[in-house]
């Protein structure tokens, strides 16, 4: 067999992989909110907004008729991402407000805007985050899969949480990962300082955080008419695998094709996020886990009740609620 016939074959054979990949994610990961609830009169929140799921989240919540607040770190790709979504949603309702999640000030001064200037907040979507990150303090010095994922959302929820009391019944959705269930809270060194850093026990750490004080955010606010509940995408393509399958030369040319053909698109990854948000069969259910737009149980190491009270009390402090 000649040395280019075998290359034709192995082409062919990666070809018809692909395709099959493809395939696959097309027809088998088809999952898709078909609810046609509108949202006129309606405000949202959506951090994260500019790119991925989160862009794909406020892309549909315009279409239906919302007002929506794009928190964004990057004001510039915000503004893009805001005139391409009013381009094809005709809905000039759709606003950006710099919200950086790495640091206290930021989300202060954002939830101070909305507090003061929006006469409405119905839905909250904490979608931000990142995923893998090297060694990174946030601008408080806080590990940055902590900071970021957990904290920053910790803070701006709870400073947003009398507005959206006011206007129940509200929903918060907490975006979080199927990594949580392999998490452990360390809480002799939460902030990952005391020993060598490893970016994926960080990850899966802020993923439990997440799902542990969801848990304690319902009996903290129980009847208030705001729920809260945790969604986990799925395996999506978005920007926040740029440490993972896109931190090198042969991750990004060889094995990057093939995991993207797997993987959700970001239109995908959303849609667990808008069954959560919009969904009337979720009236007055808080505290609850959905992967893949299928509720499932949460695992023992995140109903701890006791170290849910206890991380929610250190969340408090650290975020400077409480002295």
């Amino acid at each position: 067999m000649s040395l280019l016939r075998t290359i034709t074959i192995g082409l062919t054979g990666a070809a018809g992989i692909y395709g099959g990949l493809v395939l696959y994610r097309e027809y088998f990961v088809k999952a898709q909110y078909k609810g046609n609830e509108q949202l006129f009169g309606k405000t949202a929140i959506v951090t994260g907004a500019n790119t991925g799921i989160g862009r794909e989240v406020v892309h549909d919540f315009a279409r239906r008729g919302a007002r929506v607040i794009m928190a964004c770190r990057d004001m510039k790709k915000c503004e893009e991402t805001r005139e391409k979504i009013i381009a094809d949603s005709f809905n000039t309702n759709i606003v950006c407000r710099e919200c950086d999640l790495a640091s206290i000030e930021s989300i202060k001064r954002f939830a101070d805007d909305i507090n003061q200037n929006e006469k409405y907040v119905h839905l909250l979507i904490n979608n931000a985050g990142v995923m893998w990150h090297p060694l990174k303090l946030t601008k408080d010095g806080f590990e940055q899969h902590l900071g970021v994922n957990y904290l920053g959302h910790f803070l701006l929820t709870n400073l947003l949480i009398e507005k959206l009391k006011k206007c129940s019944p509200s929903r918060i959705i907490n975006v979080t990962s199927s990594m949580y269930k392999r998490g452990q809270i360390d809480f002799d060194d939460l902030n990952m300082s005391k020993k060598q850093f490893n970016p994926k026990i960080a990850y899966e750490q802020a993923s439990l955080s997440i799902v542990l004080s969801t848990q304690e955010f319902c009996r903290q606010y129980s009847g208030s008419g705001v729920i809260a509940n945790c969604v986990n995408p799925g395996i999506t393509r978005t920007d926040i695998a740029r440490h993972t399958v896109d931190k090198s030369f042969i991750s990004r040319i060889i094995i990057g094709p093939l995991l993207k053909a797997f993987m959700k698109t970001p239109m995908q990854g959303a849609q667990a996020i808008l069954q959560c948000a919009l969904d009337p069969k979720l009236d007055g259910q808080c505290g609850k886990y959905f992967s893949n737009m299928k509720e499932e149980p949460v695992v023992p190491n995140a109903t701890n009740e006791k170290e849910a009270k206890r991380l929610w009390l250190i969340s408090e402090r650290w975020t400077r609620l409480t002295k």
